[in-house]
């Protein structure tokens, strides 16, 4: 089959328009259309439904769509493996992690690496979803579970518990609660039980809500529940790895948390000898060892 056509379609599909693939191709929007037509000619297959406001991509397009996105996928990881230089740190890196943990510990970190590795090009995509790194969605993940895949490396970062925490100006003005029972006379600000976010934060959410507390702020984000906290709406249940970045926040009832909750760190077995996602990872696995020697300093005194 021919390449050409191929990588014309997989450009017509994605953009959903010829004249877009063209312009992208640098192809005028007939020599695109030609060459689809060659390819729908030599597999005898319709691939796209013609409508005036664009191109839909028919069953058959579909498949081949899905193939010829996974082909794309190895092409730029074989591209990335003989980009990476020996001695320099460049080029795009693709990671992958939760919401919470990516804006609450690892996009204020950043700065450290782009200043070791100015060159670098971060796609940080954050979302609760968990991408298909042997399908690579992404490159690099950063998981609050062990990843399920087998052809990944994975080396374990931490562990992480959900807390209660709250500003000393909120217990200042609503008092420090000595129990659970207590919490009826606060607001909990907490992640929707039933939204996307870590199974621990959900469960422990579940069981402080039993507890009969009428005023309630519920986010679907931990940054959003960071914020409602920072200015003294609750008490929040929040990650304890802000505690290094926000020490004012005072923990509640520290008899409260969620069960132990792991962070990997996973990529695909292909991008081993990868120089930045050697970077990366070492980077990640220092900023680990500072934050944990900073915890050990703080519970020393």
């Amino acid at each position: 089959m021919d390449w050409d056509k191929l990588r014309i379609f997989h450009a017509v599909a994605d953009a959903g328009s010829l004249t877009h693939a063209g312009d992208l191709l640098h192809l005028s929007q007939s020599a695109v259309s030609r060459q689809v037509r060659a390819l729908e000619e030599s597999l005898n297959a319709t691939l796209f439904h013609r409508h005036a406001r664009g191109l839909i991509l028919t069953e058959q397009g579909e498949l081949l769509f899905d193939a010829t996105r996974a082909m794309m996928k190895r092409l730029d990881a074989a591209t990335a493996r003989i980009r990476d230089s020996e001695e320099e740190v460049f080029g795009e890196l693709r990671v992958t992690t939760t919401i919470g943990f990516g804006t609450l510990w690892l996009a204020p970190r950043l700065p450290q690496l782009y200043q070791k590795y100015p060159d670098l090009k971060i796609d940080l995509m954050l979302e609760e979803r968990v991408l298909d790194l042997p399908m690579r969605e992404a490159d690099v993940a950063i998981r609050m579970k062990e990843p399920s895949q087998a052809d990944l490396i994975r080396k374990r970062l931490m562990s992480v518990h959900m807390c209660l925490y709250a500003t000393p100006a909120y217990l200042a003005a609503h008092g420090t609660p000595q129990g659970t029972a207590d919490l009826h006379r606060h607001r909990l600000i907490c992640q929707n039980p039933r939204s996307a976010q870590v199974g621990a934060g959900a469960t422990l959410v579940s069981e402080l809500m039993t507890h009969d507390i009428p005023s309630l702020l519920t986010v679907n984000n931990y940054f959003g529940v960071l914020q409602g906290v920072l200015h003294n709406l609750g008490i929040g249940v929040l990650p304890d790895y802000l505690t290094r970045d926000f020490p004012d926040l005072i923990r509640v009832l520290p008899e409260v948390e969620s069960v132990e909750v792991p962070v990997f760190l996973a990529y695909p077995e292909e991008l081993r000898h990868s120089k930045r996602v050697s970077a990366f990872r070492d980077f990640v696995q220092e900023e680990i060892m500072a934050y944990r020697k900073r915890l050990k300093e703080q519970a020393l005194g």
